[in-house]
């Protein structure tokens, strides 16, 4: 997923990039409460992880008025307040989740995880596509009985064509799903990863599901469809 990331603690915003960048993710960190709200309107994120209490306009202020623009793009709130009144305030306000401070890394990336699969309409943290089988809770991936070695941005890019499993995915989508504003992607990258893949995924002649659609981008499929 692309996040965007709003917390005024460099320290803790370089951690939670950090760890949410390992398990494939691509994060977008500013530290203000006006700059946060202008990147949520202006960028295709799948994801908003604020705290509250910001510079210039709180996460709550940012929430309220992306509700009011009609933006649905879950978000998590991140506080050091944990009364019901200010969690319920939070949920009144539009929030997805809520996690107060301090917390556990695992607890974050659960809740992030468990966020993408309701956006994408999954009730459990498993994707199949014929034979191919995508454990995301694990990062497991299993093509019939053998089980996939993938690098990081390989199995990004695979969930993110599973989870669209039949529609045609354009280069640009794949770019604004994997990359944040700090690693700019090389023209081929895209290309290149999706013949690893294929590569990996057809390695004992198996049917191909990644398909190119040439034009406008690329599709994964069933193999008899």
């Amino acid at each position: 997923m692309r996040i965007l990331l709003v917390e005024d603690s460099e320290r803790l915003a370089g951690s939670i990039r950090a760890g949410l960048r390992r398990l494939g993710h691509a994060v977008d960190v500013v530290h203000d409460g006006p700059r946060g709200l202008s990147y949520a309107r202006n960028n295709p994120y799948e994801l908003l992880v604020l705290d509250i209490l910001l510079p210039g306009m709180t996460g709550l202020e940012i929430l309220r008025q992306l509700r009011a623009d009609g933006a649905d793009t879950p978000v998590l709130l991140l506080t050091a307040k944990d009364t019901v009144e200010d969690r319920v305030d939070g949920l009144r306000a539009g929030a997805d989740d809520y996690l107060v401070k301090p917390f556990a890394f695992e607890e974050l990336a659960a809740r992030v995880e468990a966020l993408g699969r309701r956006a994408g309409g999954r009730a459990t943290p498993r994707l199949e596509v014929s034979d191919l089988v995508i454990e995301t809770a694990g990062r497991r991936v299993l093509r019939g009985e053998r089980e996939l070695d993938l690098s990081r941005r390989e199995y990004a890019l695979l969930e993110f064509l599973a989870s669209r499993c039949g529609e045609t995915v354009s280069r640009i989508e794949i770019e604004d799903h994997l990359y944040d504003e700090q690693t700019l992607p090389m023209s081929n990258v895209v290309a290149s990863t999706i013949c690893a893949l294929r590569d990996k995924l057809e390695a004992d002649g198996e049917p191909r599901l990644i398909h190119t659609r040439r034009g406008l981008g690329y599709v994964m499929q069933e193999p008899d469809a």
